[in-house]
């Protein structure tokens, strides 16, 4: 149904307050969703504050410990929740764009058409009461003409009878009462056409101009109706868009929940802090009654039957019995670490190792490429001077020497520490991937990280080149990768042979019945030795 059918034009003012509510409406919505991008804008600003005073910085001891599942998991929270802050405000970013910028640029545009419609409206509507002004005007000059030539005719009618009237003044009436009658004629016929005149323009009006207008202004705010349903609709679409990227987050947060594993956290603390001292045997017995000399007692307190223990090696003073609640002070570092304990010195070695040998290869990649260029000079003189590469090769030459004295001095220290066999980087080698004992990338750069530690089951494969006997078997009793360099892969259940017993640094090596032999993880394993 249409307005300029079924609504009158006097009701001009209802439609100009309708359309001007809806108008309004579409403000308001934009201000609403305006409140509410500024909400999702400080709901997202508000969570990556709260992520970033809860990150660890670099280098802190909090940064250290998330090789622990538990503290990792954390800070795989953290970043995804660093994620949902940025999907909210994606959010905030395409409600403003879509619904806000969208909307008041299409309301500008129906504030000018309602304008000229309105404006339209207007000058019909003057238009028509100018006519009937005109209208009006002419009628009453009508009246008023025929009032006076009636009053003409009765007085030459009047003056015709009376006998003392002369026969000009007779004449002069009836010629007054002709010109009055011939000018209200006129009048008349003015009014008739003026008649004429506004009955076409009134129905022009009623009929054509007005619902013309109120048609025009129906389709302007059903438009509008259709464009803030659709505003409408966007609200919620936005959101339910980013929702699917929003579920992962969450997921996200779920997998990190699932991923601490407390059993490899108890192995990657061992591995981490696992010193390598034997424990140290019982203390003898000093029988004073026998009339020791005090002197003799007191030097062979920490001598006599005492076997070495961690208090010797590392220093301490052997005078107090309870070192181990004593407060420890911190050791003086040294090139060789050997102000570690030994496994952790054998660690820091190893990692020396793995970061000279790489330092090494990349020296003598640059001096195959600079003689390859040398000799293309050679050949070719036009491309380049052969001499031109000297300082760059002899430069090369003396970074490969340091370096391989770099490389034998910490490897006599390493072997001094009690490593097995020859060096891998004899051969330039490199473990680009070091994992810790549960199969999972350690920290790069930690100074107390697990990486490369099982870099010296290489050479025990490498010496012992006829198979060793089996001591005994063994069940595993979880799963273990096997991904470090020397460790071999085993699935919960396998029965495997013991080829060598765990000498204390957590490792049992291991052969399968197709010959494969690597280390696995002592305490994944029941073992059972042959008698």
């Amino acid at each position: 149904q249409e307005w300029g059918r079924f609504l009158f034009p006097d009701q001009y003012d209802i439609i100009d307050k309708h359309t001007q509510s809806g108008l309004e409406l579409v403000e308001k919505y934009v201000k609403f969703v305006k409140e509410r991008t500024e909400i999702e804008q400080n709901y997202a600003k508000q969570l990556r504050n709260l992520t970033k005073k809860y990150n660890p910085k670099r280098g802190c001891k909090e940064e250290q410990e998330c090789r622990f599942s538990n503290h990792q998991s954390f800070l795989d929270i953290l970043n995804e929740m660093n994620d949902y802050a940025g999907q909210r405000e994606l959010i905030a970013e395409n409600m403003m764009m879509n619904i806000c910028i969208e909307l008041t640029k299409y309301l500008q545009e129906l504030k000018m058409e309602r304008k000229t419609h309105l404006s339209e409206a207007k000058k019909s509507q003057q238009s028509l009461e100018s006519t009937y002004k005109q209208l009006d005007s002419s009628k009453k000059r009508f009246e008023r003409e025929w009032r006076e030539a009636d009053k003409a005719a009765q007085y030459a009618e009047k003056t015709d009878q009376d006998i003392n009237a002369t026969k000009a003044d007779v004449e002069k009436a009836k010629q007054q009462a002709n010109m009055r009658t011939h000018i209200a004629e006129e009048c008349k016929n003015d009014y008739a056409a003026q008649l004429q005149k506004y009955n076409k323009e009134q129905s022009q009006f009623y009929f054509s101009d007005m619902p013309l207008i109120f048609n025009k202004l129906q389709d302007m705010d059903e438009r509008r109706v259709r464009k803030l349903a659709q505003g409408y609709v966007l609200f919620s679409d936005t959101e339910r868009h980013v929702m699917p990227i929003i579920g992962k987050c969450l997921e996200g947060v779920t997998k990190a929940g699932t991923n601490v594993n407390e059993r490899n956290d108890s192995i990657a603390l061992i591995e981490q802090y696992k010193s390598g001292f034997e424990r140290p045997g019982d203390l003898d017995f000093e029988d004073y009654s026998q009339g020791i000399n005090r002197a003799s007692s007191d030097s062979s307190l920490g001598t006599l039957g005492t076997p070495k223990g961690p208090l010797e090696l590392l220093g301490k003073n052997r005078s107090k019995p309870f070192w181990l609640f004593s407060k420890k002070s911190k050791p003086t570092v040294t090139e060789d670490f050997g102000h570690l304990p030994p496994e952790q010195r054998r660690k820091r070695l190893q990692q020396k190792l793995d970061d000279i040998g790489k330092e090494l290869q990349k020296e003598v990649d640059q001096s195959e490429a600079l003689e390859k260029m040398k000799d293309v000079y050679e050949k070719n003189p036009q491309m380049g001077d052969p001499a031109s590469l000297s300082p760059q090769i002899n430069q090369t030459a003396q970074n490969m020497e340091r370096l391989r004295l770099e490389l034998s001095k910490y490897e006599s220290w390493l072997t001094e520490a009690g490593r097995r066999g020859d060096s891998i980087y004899r051969s330039h080698s490199n473990n680009n991937e070091p994992y810790s004992p549960d199969g999972t990338h350690s920290e790069e750069g930690t100074p107390d990280s697990s990486q490369a530690i099982y870099a010296e089951f290489d050479d025990d494969f490498e010496e012992e080149e006829e198979l060793v006997a089996p001591i005994g078997q063994c069940t595993a009793m979880y799963n273990f990768p096997g991904a470090s360099e020397g460790t071999i892969t085993m699935q919960e259940g396998e029965v495997l042979s013991v080829v060598e017993e765990d000498k204390g640094d957590g490792w049992t090596r291991v052969r399968r019945a197709n010959g494969n032999e690597g280390y696995i993880p002592t305490s994944y394993v029941s073992i059972s030795l042959s008698k």
